[in-house]
C-alpha cells in the first residue's frame, strides 16, 4: 500500500540508521486500517534532517500521523485545508521551513515529511491511512510498496485478513521475492480469518554476503477473494451500523453493442498510436459472438469503419482486425462529432432492429486531446443530451496533458467512468485492463432498498451496472437498533429476465466469530460509511447547481473533520518540533485528487527514479525524461555553430561525451540561426573505446586500431568491451560492457534544402549504471532532481500555460510545452510534454552554459 525509505540528504548513508520498519495491515469486511512505523537513530555528530516517505493508494485516507523524537510525541491534526493552508502561509512568510507533503504518481500518493534530529538521537514515525478494497476481476488487492534503501534490523509486514462470509483464497507475492526470500512468507488461513507476516533477518535481506545492499526493493502484494453464496449477498450490522455486499454469484454476462471511438489525431503520434493499435487487437479478439461492436477513428474528420454495428462473428472481428492495423494519426480533435455518431449509430440500429433489444449500450472514447476549453461545456451538454440516460460512456484519456476532468464528468453524466491511461511501456496492458472491467456486464439499473424506518443516511443504493468481478457496497446508519423487520430487496435488469432478490438481515457479533481477537478498530462499519459518504458527496460537488456543489461540499467538509480523514477539503497539520534557528513550523499533508494532478496546480516535490532518459537532440534541445513522475524538463543551448560542449564526463568510470554543434548551410530569410548537434565524440578511458560519430560516417577506435563505417551500411559488431549496432542511415546504438548504453539517432534533411542540413541527435539509456560523480550537461541530471512547481498561470501561448519552479533555492519561471522525441518516429518524433526552463538552462543546471564549453571533440577542458 506504500513505499518506504528514510532519505538522508548531504550525509553519508551510515551516519542515519533505520533500525525499524515495521507495517500492520488489518482487514475487516474490506474497509482496511494501515499502520505503518519507522524508526531511526541520528549517528552524526551533529543534528541532521531525517527524511521519511510512503507510497499509499490515491483511494486511501490518511488518518493520523505523529512523529516520537526523544519521548516526546507530535500528533497530527486534521483541519479544514484553508485554515491549515494559512498557518502554512504564515510559517513561510515568517522565513520557517514549512514543508508540503502531496506528491502522486500513478495508483499511488506519496507522503513526505522532514524532521531535525539532534546528534545521537532517535525517531520514530507512524502514519496511519484507511481505503474500502475495491473488487476488481474477482478479487482484492493489498499493495506495499517496500525501499527501504538500506539493510533494516526489524523489517517486518504483518496483515490480517477477517472476513465473516469467509475466504475462498489469499495469494501472497513480492516482486523482490527471491527463491531464497519466497520460503519466508507465511500464510495461515482459516475459515473466516487469514494471517500472512514477511520478517526477514538482516542477513536474509543482504543482496550478498557481507554486502551493504537490500534486497527489499519493490511490491509486496495479497490478493484475496471471499465466498459468495448468497444471490442477495452479505449485509453485516455493526455498532449501529450496517453494510451490503452485492455481487451474486453464477449470473450470465448480459451481451453488449459497444462503439470504439478512437482518437488518431497528430498528438496521438507513433508510440500512443501503436498501443492502441495493439490493445484493439487483443480487444476484439475477446468479444463474444452475442456482442455487436463498431469502430469510429477520428481527427477533425470522423470516419467509421462501418454505418451500423456488426455482430462479432468471427469474419467480421477479423476484417475489423484488418481495419484497426491501418489506423494512423492525423489531423485535430473533433471529439463532438465523434461521440455524437456513435450516439446516433446505437439509436439508429435500435430502431431499425439491428441489434438485440436486451443488450447493453456502451461507448468506450478513447483520447489524449484537449479540446477548446470555451467548448468544454458545450460539447458535454452535447453528449448528455443525445445519449439522454439510454446509454454509458466510458472514456479513457491518454496521457498527462489530457483534460481528465472534463473527460470525468463527461463519463459520471452518463453511466459510466473515466480512466486516466499513462504514457508507458503497458499502455497497452492498461487499455486492455480496463476493458476487462467493464467488459462484461451482469446486471444494470440495479437498486437495494432498506426499509425506510429502519435506516437512514444510506449512501448510494442505485447503480447503473454490476460487471463481472465487481462488487457493489451499500452502507448506512440504524434509526432504530429492533432490526427484526431488516429486509433486504434488490431489483435489476437481467440477461433474460428481470433479477429480484429479497431477505432478512440480522446483526453480527464480532466477538462470537472472533472470540480471540482483540479487535483494533470495531467500528469499521461506522468509519466505511462515513468513507464511502465523503467519496460520493465528493463526486456530487463536481456536478449540480451551484447550491447543491456547496451543500454537498459542506456535508463532506463536515465527516471529514469528524471522522479525521485527510480528503481533497481537508489537510492534516504536524506542528514540527523546535530547533535551534526557531519555533517549529507546519508540515501540511493534503489529498490530491485527478484534476488537481492533471493541472499541476498544486505544489509537488519531486524525487526522480534513477533510471532517467536523457537527451539532446533537434535545435539543439536537451529534454530530462523522469519516469517515476512520468514528466520530463526540457531546456534550450543557444550558441555559435563550432561549439564542443560537454555532455557527459564519469571521472570514475571514465566516460567521456562531447558534443560539436554545426549551424544552418547560411542564414534563413527570418534571420534566426538554428544551431544543432552534427558531430559526437565518445571515450571509454578504461575500456580504451573512442568514437567519433558525425552526419556522413562513423570512426570507431578499440585498443588504438581504427574502423570506419558509413550511415548507408547497416551492420552489427560485438566486442568484448563494446557493442555497436548500426541501422540504416537511421541509428547507431553503443552499448559499453557492464556501462551505459548511448543512442545516435542520424536526422536526414532533403539534400537539396536551401537552409538546413543533416544533424544528429543523442539518447542516454540506463544512466543509473554511472557513478554519482557523473556530470555534464546531461550528465549532472542521471541521479535526480529535486524540485517543486506552484502558480499554473496563462502563458503568452494560450495552449502553454507558465508557472513558477522552485529549485536549487531559486524561483524560475518555466513554461508548460512540448518536446521531440525520435526514438520511435525518426522522422517526425513524439510529442512529450516537458516544463521548458528558458535562458539556456540557467538555474536548472549547475553553473552556466559556458562552463560547459570544451576546447576539443575529447578534451575535458
Amino acid at each position: 500500500m506504500y513505499l518506504l525509505f528514510l532519505q538522508k540528504r548531504s550525509i553519508p548513508n551510515a551516519m542515519v540508521e533505520v533500525y525499524s520498519v515495521t507495517v500492520d495491515c488489518t482487514v475487516a469486511s474490506r474497509f482496511a486500517h494501515t499502520v505503518m512505523t519507522s524508526s531511526a537513530i541520528n549517528k552524526a555528530n551533529a543534528s541532521q534532517e531525517i527524511f521519511f516517505e510512503v507510497e499509499m493508494p490515491k483511494t486511501a485516507f490518511i488518518t493520523n500521523f505523529s512523529m516520537e523524537i526523544e519521548g516526546q510525541v507530535y500528533v497530527g491534526e486534521v483541519k479544514e485545508k484553508e485554515k491549515a493552508k494559512k498557518q502554512y502561509e504564515k510559517a513561510v512568510s515568517s522565513g520557517q521551513t514549512a514543508g508540503l507533503v502531496k506528491v502522486s504518481g500513478r495508483k499511488m500518493e506519496k507522503f513526505s515529511v522532514s524532521v531535525n534530529i539532534a546528534a545521537n538521537s532517535n525517531v520514530t514515525f507512524v502514519l496511519t491511512y484507511e481505503e474500502l478494497l475495491q473488487r476488481k476481476l474477482g478479487q482484492y488487492e493489498i499493495l506495499t510498496r517496500v525501499k527501504p534503501k538500506q539493510l533494516v534490523q526489524n523489517f517486518q509486514i504483518e496483515v490480517d485478513i477477517y472476513e465473516p462470509q469467509g475466504i475462498a483464497f489469499v495469494d501472497a507475492h513480492g516482486t523482490f521475492l527471491s527463491n531464497e526470500l519466497l520460503p519466508l512468507v507465511e500464510k495461515t488461513v482459516t475459515e473466516n480469518k487469514a494471517h500472512i507476516s514477511f520478517s526477514p533477518t538482516l542477513e536474509q535481506q543482504r543482496k550478498c554476503p557481507g554486502c551493504d545492499g537490500t534486497l527489499i526493493d519493490g511490491d509486496f502484494i495479497v490478493k484475496y477473494d471471499v465466498n459468495r453464496a448468497k444471490t442477495l449477498g452479505d449485509i453485516q450490522i455493526v455498532n449501529g451500523y450496517f453494510v451490503h455486499f452485492f455481487s451474486p454469484p453464477d449470473l450470465p454476462r448480459v451481451p453488449k453493442n459497444v462503439v470504439f471511438v478512437i482518437d488518431r489525431s497528430g498528438s496521438m503520434g507513433w508510440t500512443k498510436m501503436r498501443q492502441t493499435r495493439e490493445a484493439l487487437l487483443e480487444i476484439l479478439k475477446d468479444l463474444h459472438m452475442e456482442d455487436y461492436f463498431a469502430l469510429i477513428p477520428f481527427d477533425d474528420k470522423i470516419t467509421p469503419w462501418k454505418n451500423s454495428l456488426m455482430k462479432a462473428t468471427e469474419e467480421n472481428v477479423a476484417e475489423a482486425m484488418k481495419y484497426v492495423r491501418g489506423i494512423n494519426s492525423r489531423g485535430g480533435t473533433n471529439i463532438n462529432d465523434a461521440v455524437l455518431r456513435a450516439v446516433k449509430m446505437l439509436i439508429n440500429d435500435r430502431k431499425n432492429n439491428n441489434v438485440p433489444d436486451r443488450n447493453l449500450d456502451m461507448i468506450i472514447l478513447l483520447t489524449d486531446g484537449i479540446p477548446d476549453p470555451s467548448r468544454l461545456p458545450k460539447i458535454q451538454e452535447n453528449v448528455r443530451g443525445a445519449i439522454d440516460g439510454n446509454m454509458s460512456l466510458f472514456c479513457l484519456g491518454f496521457g498527462n496533458d489530457v483534460d481528465y476532468t472534463f473527460l470525468d464528468v463527461m463519463a459520471k453524466q452518463n453511466k459510466g467512468v473515466a480512466r486516466r491511461i499513462y504514457e508507458a511501456s503497458d499502455a497497452t496492458l492498461q487499455l486492455q485492463g480496463f476493458y476487462e472491467e467493464v467488459s462484461s456486464p451482469l446486471l444494470s439499473e440495479v437498486d437495494l432498498r432498506y426499509p425506510d424506518n429502519a435506516v437512514e443516511f444510506v449512501t448510494t443504493n442505485h447503480f447503473r451496472q454490476l460487471f463481472n468481478g465487481s462488487e457493489i457496497v451499500v452502507a448506512g446508519r440504524l434509526s432504530d437498533n429492533d432490526i427484526d423487520n431488516f429486509l433486504v430487496e434488490v431489483f435489476a435488469n437481467g440477461f433474460e429476465e428481470d433479477f429480484q432478490v429479497q431477505g432478512q438481515a440480522s446483526a453480527m457479533d464480532w466477538d462470537v466469530i472472533y472470540p480471540d481477537q482483540e479487535y483494533i478498530f470495531g467500528d469499521f462499519t461506522e468509519r466505511m460509511w462515513a468513507y464511502l459518504t465523503i467519496q460520493q458527496l465528493l463526486e456530487k460537488s463536481k456536478s449540480g447547481s451551484s447550491n447543491e456543489k456547496e451543500n454537498n461540499t459542506a456535508k463532506a467538509l463536515d465527516l471529514s473533520l469528524q471522522y479525521s480523514f485527510v480528503t481533497p477539503l481537508t489537510s492534516m497539520v504536524v506542528t514540527k518540533p523546535e530547533t535551534e534557528d526557531g519555533p517549529g513550523s507546519p508540515l501540511i499533508a493534503d489529498k490530491l485528487t485527478e484534476a488537481v494532478m492533471s493541472t499541476l496546480s498544486v505544489y509537488y516535490s519531486l524525487y526522480s527514479s534513477s533510471d532517467n532518459t536523457c537527451t539532446v537532440d533537434g535545435d539543439p534541445h536537451f529534454m530530462i525524461e523522469l519516469p517515476e513522475r512520468e514528466d520530463s524538463l526540457c531546456f534550450n543551448i543557444n550558441d555559435t555553430p563550432g561549439t564542443i560542449f560537454n555532455l557527459v564526463r564519469d571521472p570514475t568510470s571514465g566516460i567521456l561525451v562531447n558534443g560539436q554543434t554545426i549551424g544552418d548551410k547560411k542564414i534563413p530569410p527570418d534571420g534566426k540561426i538554428n544551431t544543432y548537434f552534427g558531430r559526437f565524440g565518445i571515450v571509454h578511458q578504461s575500456l580504451g573505446v573512442r568514437l567519433d560519430v558525425t552526419t556522413k560516417d562513423i570512426l570507431v577506435s578499440q585498443d588504438g586500431k581504427w574502423v570506419k563505417m558509413l550511415w548507408s551500411d547497416a551492420a552489427s559488431l560485438k566486442g568484448a568491451n563494446m557493442d555497436l549496432l548500426l541501422t540504416k542511415d537511421r541509428s547507431l546504438t553503443v552499448t559499453l560492457r557492464d556501462s551505459v548504453k548511448f543512442v545516435i539517432l542520424l536526422h536526414k534533411v532533403w539534400e537539396k534544402h536551401p537552409y538546413h542540413q543533416n544533424y544528429l541527435g543523442f539518447y542516454t539509456l540506463d544512466s543509473h549504471l554511472l557513478s554519482p560523480s557523473v556530470h555534464g550537461l546531461l550528465g549532472q541530471f542521471y541521479h535526480g532532481i529535486e524540485f517543486e512547481v506552484a502558480d499554473l498561470r496563462p502563458g503568452e501561448v494560450e495552449e502553454k500555460p507558465d508557472a513558477t519552479m522552485y529549485i536549487k533555492g531559486q524561483a524560475l519561471n518555466v513554461t508548460r510545452g512540448w518536446q521531440k522525441d525520435y526514438r520511435w518516429d525518426v522522422k517526425n518524433g513524439e510529442n512529450v510534454p516537458c516544463w521548458f526552463v528558458h535562458s539556456n538552462g540557467t538555474g536548472l543546471i549547475d553553473g552556466d552554459a559556458s562552463d560547459y564549453v570544451v576546447s576539443g571533440l575529447f578534451k575535458t577542458v
